[in-house]
């Protein structure tokens, strides 16, 4: 078949398939600090899942939310989430000195779903867009075009594309033979921490995965940029000035989701590219920045910055106290 086919160009025989464990690393050198270090960790993984499912809760429950821009919502939440609960068993894990070690299955599965849920996110954050882009842009049409079931196959077909495209270079990880070291950069696994430990030909996986990301994170970024600039033009026609500001505030919340998912990558990014001579603590501060910053803060801003969030959540507390 194509994907067999696939799996076995520039694999290694098989005598030399390896299923080595690994060892993650956290932050190389403060060992005797992890104790303390694991206490903010700690809350930033509470915040994360508390967080994402309290968010999920409310648009589950009030009816006067189940709209478009909040079923998006609903699907950031629940990326977040994903990833949060994909990485905190590794990241916490070894902070409280229960355990390096990973297998090579494990690894490969943690690093499908850190992957593909980053990939994820970016295709929500595109759909978000998509959605702010009709609601100011062609406001007549809006429910006529974000219909329940168009929303449920923008979803399917993020999910797809996420998910599905990744299959390929992450299963060849398993017929990879790994000689260079066992030790891993990161306290969670990822792509090409795993190639960089890899002895075999792995031109497929290095240049299929810079296509992937040029077709999700690349593409989906541009049309994001490319949305706004449409609803800025539309948006400067308008005659009052307190009126295009009331449009522009509908964006806010989507604005600073885009700019927290993106700056940790291209921070990330060059880091990677520039920062060769910058102690290894950096470089996994920056890698944990990428995998928690988003899941983190996507739950604060849409609760201080919308309105329907923000007003739910105090009503909801408001009668739990009482």
């Amino acid at each position: 078949s194509f994907l067999l086919s696939i799996l076995k160009m520039s694999v290694q025989p098989a005598s030399k398939i390896n299923s080595s464990t690994f060892l993650l690393t956290a932050f190389s050198g403060l060992e005797k600090d992890y104790p303390w270090l694991s206490i903010p960790f700690s809350c930033v993984y509470a915040i994360v899942l508390s967080g994402n499912c309290l968010v999920l809760q409310v648009i589950r429950t009030e009816p006067s939310l189940h709209k478009p821009m909040f079923y998006f919502l609903a699907m950031l939440a629940l990326t977040d989430l994903c990833m949060g609960l994909s990485t905190v068993h590794t990241v916490l894990g070894i902070l409280w000195g229960l355990s390096r070690e990973i297998s090579l299955d494990a690894c490969m599965a943690q690093a499908f779903f850190i992957h593909g849920l980053s990939f994820m996110e970016s295709g929500v954050l595109l759909a978000m867009a998509f959605d702010r882009f009709t609601a100011i842009c062609n406001p007549l049409r809006y429910t006529s075009i974000l219909t329940s079931a168009r929303i449920i196959k923008i979803g399917l077909g993020i999910l797809v594309r996420s998910f599905v495209f990744i299959i390929a270079p992450i299963v060849r990880l398993k017929f990879f033979h790994y000689c260079h070291s066992c030790v891993l950069s990161h306290s969670f696994c990822l792509h090409q921490d795993l190639l960089r430990l890899a002895c075999s030909d792995i031109r497929f996986n290095s240049f299929y995965a810079l296509a992937l990301l040029i077709c999700t994170l690349l593409c989906d970024s541009v049309l994001i940029l490319i949305s706004y600039i449409l609803i800025l033009r539309t948006v400067l026609v308008i005659a009052s000035r307190e009126e295009r500001l009331k449009t522009l505030q509908t964006c806010v919340s989507h604005i600073s989701a885009v700019l927290v998912f993106y700056i940790p990558i291209i921070g990330l990014s060059m880091v990677h590219r520039f920062g060769k001579h910058l102690s290894p603590v950096v470089h996994v501060l920056m890698g944990n920045i990428y995998i928690i910053f988003p899941p983190l803060m996507n739950p604060i801003i849409y609760s201080v910055k919308t309105q329907q969030i923000r007003d739910r959540i105090q009503k909801w507390f408001t009668k739990k106290s009482c």
